[in-house]
């Protein structure tokens, strides 16, 4: 029979299991990647401020998907590193820091379809009306957009785990690697029906206005491609379009993967491991992705490393 502790404020997290011949290996895995995550995606972000060749609607909106990127992964990965170096018993977090990273985490996980949603927008008007991209796509548009972006997943992610923070508490062990609106309701001997249907829901209308809009975007963009002569034009949203596509393709099959793997109780270990690799992953592609596809980032690099040596040399 279960023993019931009601409404505990602290609460036992299950933690990645892990030997100790293969701890530090993960360690140094979660830690250098973590490191990497940031120090590129604040580079992104902090040269779009700088570079006013960047100062364009296509890498500030991209500078949403980096901060959201360093927010998602600054939630989950160093609490985790600090529960692989210690003892399974010692796994503990308070339930406020865990309604606190559950929320951060389904904000990061709404935000990474918002924010990709307005960067197709803006793929789109730029290859399809590229003569009015300058009125449309202004400084106002690129900040309502981002409001929307944002605005829209607060909301969402607010409601949520506002029905789940009102059930009462029996359990006290977290049976996942971080807190996620999902292991917060489990806690919950009460009816989560109302959980479910609203989660469900938000699931349903979040995947349908992310794969609708990015399908509709890209079939336009495909006709005027087809349609025009221009071969610059093409060029263009070959470039452009693929590396928003291959973002958002990362993204989604990551967290396809994670979202599957809860169907299969017997891979337990891989969906908890996939759960992370959704952060991680998309994370640390993005700003490479990016870098590597944008002309303005590679000549600014190319510039800069080039007046280094040009000042070695003296």
């Amino acid at each position: 029979m279960e023993n019931y502790t009601y409404n505990s404020f602290t609460l036992q997290m299950e933690g990645l299991k892990v030997t100790e011949d293969s701890m530090y290996p993960i360690f140094l895995f979660f830690f250098f990647s973590y490191l990497f995550i940031v120090i590129t995606n604040v580079g992104i972000v902090v040269l779009a401020c700088i570079e006013r060749s960047l100062h364009q609607p296509m890498y500030l909106l991209f500078c949403n998907l980096s901060i959201n990127d360093i927010l998602g992964n600054t939630n989950i990965l160093p609490r985790l590193l600090v529960y692989i170096l210690m003892p399974p018993s010692e796994n503990l977090i308070t339930y406020y820091e865990c309604v606190i990273q559950a929320f951060i985490t389904q904000l990061f996980a709404t935000a990474s379809h918002t924010v990709l949603m307005i960067m197709a927008f803006d793929r789109y008007v730029a290859i399809c009306n590229p003569l009015r991209y300058s009125t449309i796509m202004n400084n106002k548009m690129v900040m309502k957009l981002t409001a929307s972006a944002w605005g829209v997943a607060f909301v969402l992610v607010a409601v949520l785990l506002g029905l789940t923070i009102r059930l009462n508490r029996c359990r006290t062990r977290i049976t996942n690697l971080y807190c996620d609106n999902a292991s917060v309701f489990k806690l919950s001997c009460e009816s989560v029906f109302i959980n479910n249907v609203y989660g469900l829901t938000f699931s349903v209308v979040l995947l349908t206005a992310s794969i609708g809009s990015v399908v509709l975007t890209y079939t336009k963009i495909t006709v005027v491609c087809l349609t025009s002569k221009s071969k610059s034009l093409n060029s263009k949203a070959l470039q452009t379009c693929s590396t928003h596509l291959c973002l958002y393709l990362i993204m989604f099959f990551t967290g396809l993967v994670a979202i599957a793997l809860h169907r299969f109780p017997q891979y337990d270990y891989e969906r908890k491991v996939c759960s992370i690799l959704f952060h991680i992953i998309p994370g640390s592609l993005n700003p490479i992705i990016y870098g590597v596809q944008s002309g303005e980032i590679r000549k600014f690099l190319s510039k800069t490393f080039q007046s280094k040596k040009v000042l070695a040399s003296f």
